[in-house]
């Protein structure tokens, strides 16, 4: 389970088991700029399950790769509209061939948040604690 309590002003602690995180917003909309904001971790959760999902499968398949890195850019303009768009970029490091670059490329697309992401119907139910749904 995750849990998010408020820390001070807008900055809120993320407890998710034994792992600590901030999220806050930007000072132009009243708060610190002490940590990311929710849709940076949003697009962040997009690009770590990819590098995980790219790292165990080469691993699992002995391939050379030594590392990578990985940039997320989104373009929310369209946001309102329903539209939210990610380009994920990978620099893959190590001695790949051409094959193994574009098999990696076709793993990170099969990540569990990408699917999520792309193919899932999210439903999300929010209560109040010791209300009954």
């Amino acid at each position: 389970m995750i849990s998010i309590s408020n820390e001070r002003g807008l900055l809120q602690r993320i407890s998710i088991g034994p792992h600590t995180l901030h999220s806050d917003v930007p000072v132009e909309l009243g708060g610190t700029g002490a940590a990311a904001e929710p849709h940076d971790l949003f697009d962040a959760a997009l690009g770590a399950c990819k590098a995980l999902t790219v790292a165990l499968y080469a691993r699992h398949k002995g391939l050379p790769l030594e590392g990578m890195d990985v940039r997320v850019s989104r373009d929310d303009s369209e946001e309102r509209q329903g539209i939210y768009r990610l380009a994920v970029e990978l620099t893959l490091h190590g001695a790949l061939d051409d094959a193994q670059r574009q098999q990696l490329l076709r793993i990170a697309d099969k990540c569990p948040v990408h699917k999520l992401m792309t193919s899932s119907e999210v439903r999300v139910a929010t209560r109040l604690d010791g209300v009954a749904p």
